[in-house]
């Protein structure tokens, strides 16, 4: 059979994703701390090199196992209201860092990556940075339709909005609700929302 043939390909596209399944549920269980290539390897059954020539590194495989489940629940619905917009997806995305695998997991990569700086630069590329850009792509687009003020840089705001909700949720006991997440929003909206003629 031709390497190039679908039939292959399938395989090594099941291979992958059985790969990131495995180190999502290794890496829940023992944290990023205790994770590498070599336990990934014993736990999937496979020599190490079948993980090498797929990933360069531990990190580069755990990010990409991280997106596999998660990188969905950072885009933005687009209804035509960006309060509507943002709230759902502060709400969406709050309940997959709450819950297993990514809540407790991302905690563990939050931590080591303080004295690990290639670990935080990754994590800023892969996740922080595209959560800010998604934030901002949204609030930009409400700017052009005319629900947020004209002529104002919004890299600031993209920024507060999402760094408010992830601080409260790594760095404190309080809880990020619906009430927290509709009080930014409220924040957000009186200091950035076109104003409302009287009527």
């Amino acid at each position: 059979m031709n390497a190039n043939s679908p039939e292959p390909r399938r395989r090594g596209a099941q291979r992958t994703r059985e790969l990131l399944n495995v180190t999502l549920d290794l890496a829940a269980e023992i944290g990023y701390k205790g994770l590498n290539i070599e336990a990934v390897a014993r736990r999937a059954g496979v020599g190490k090199h079948t993980i090498y020539r797929r990933w360069r590194s531990i990190t580069e495989l755990l990010f990409d196992a991280l997106s596999h489940v998660w990188i969905n629940d950072l885009d933005y619905h687009t209804t035509g209201s960006v309060r509507t917009d943002l709230r759902e997806q502060f709400l969406r995305s709050t309940h997959v860092l709450s819950t297993p695998p990514i809540g407790p997991l991302y905690r563990s990569v939050i931590a080591e990556a303080q004295t690990d700086p290639a670990l935080r630069s990754a994590l800023h590329t892969r996740f922080l940075a595209t959560v800010e850009q998604r934030t901002l792509d949204r609030i930009t687009q409400a700017q052009r339709t005319g629900e947020l003020v004209a002529d104002t840089n919004l890299e600031y705001a993209a920024e507060v909005l999402s760094g408010a909700l992830y601080y409260r949720f790594l760095l404190t006991t309080r809880p990020v609700d619906e009430d927290t997440i509709d009080q930014l929003l409220d924040l957000f909206m009186a200091a950035y929302g076109t104003p409302t003629p009287n009527t």
